[in-house]
């Protein structure tokens, strides 16, 4: 977490539909070693819901500690000195993500098939029109077999924190020059970055 307050985002709405948006979360347990692994996550109720595959380490872990942390990245991009009027700027990077942590427990069984379920639900419906996946196109002998590869886990949201870095520690003319210079390059991230940055109020 950015230890500065301005960038600091407790918005839990906007945080969720990042969340939601994204879709993928990097998940951290440990104590004295951390062990870290990506994996899709969906946030509902108060409950963060993901799996992973039984024979990566990080299961264990959770297991052991029963606590994790997921991080989940939005857009992001580099700001260079040049785009400021002001001189003796330093170059930096704007982003935007949420931290999300607590008590995690595993999944049995059927709370990890309704997970899949679900996971597959949300994630198909941004693909419409297209008709969306289920398992139904799935021999269930095949579906069962691949549901014994993976664990899924629940995490209780104790904390749900997030980074706004868009240069809000500048003028409101400095930003429009940011943002302006990030719109002209050609990658989303920067562009995507620039709409947020053009969002904040005056």
């Amino acid at each position: 977490m950015h230890p500065a307050g301005v960038f600091k985002d407790q918005d839990a709405e906007r945080l969720a539909a990042l969340i939601a948006e994204r879709g993928l979360a990097l998940i951290v347990a440990g104590e004295t070693k951390l062990v870290a692994a990506h994996a899709p996550v969906l946030l509902a109720g108060g409950r963060l819901r993901f799996h992973l595959a039984a024979q990566n380490t990080l299961c264990a872990v959770i297991a052991s500690t029963g606590h994790a942390l997921a991080v989940v990245t939005g857009p992001d991009a580099y700001v260079s000195p040049d785009w400021y009027a002001a001189a003796d700027q330093v170059p930096t990077w704007n982003y935007v993500s949420a931290e999300i942590q607590g008590p995690t427990r595993t999944l049995d069984r059927d709370g990890a098939r309704r997970l899949l379920d679900e996971l597959a639900a949300h994630f198909e419906a941004a693909l419409a029109p297209k008709p969306p996946w289920t398992r139904a196109k799935m021999q269930p002998a095949r579906f069962e077999a691949m549901l014994d590869a993976i664990i899924g886990f629940e995490m209780t949201v104790e904390r749900l924190e997030g980074v706004a870095k868009l240069s809000q520690n500048k003028p409101a003319d400095e930003r429009a020059r940011v943002a302006a210079a990030m719109a002209e390059r050609d990658d989303a991230g920067s562009r995507r970055t620039a709409e947020l940055m053009l969002r904040l109020p005056e």
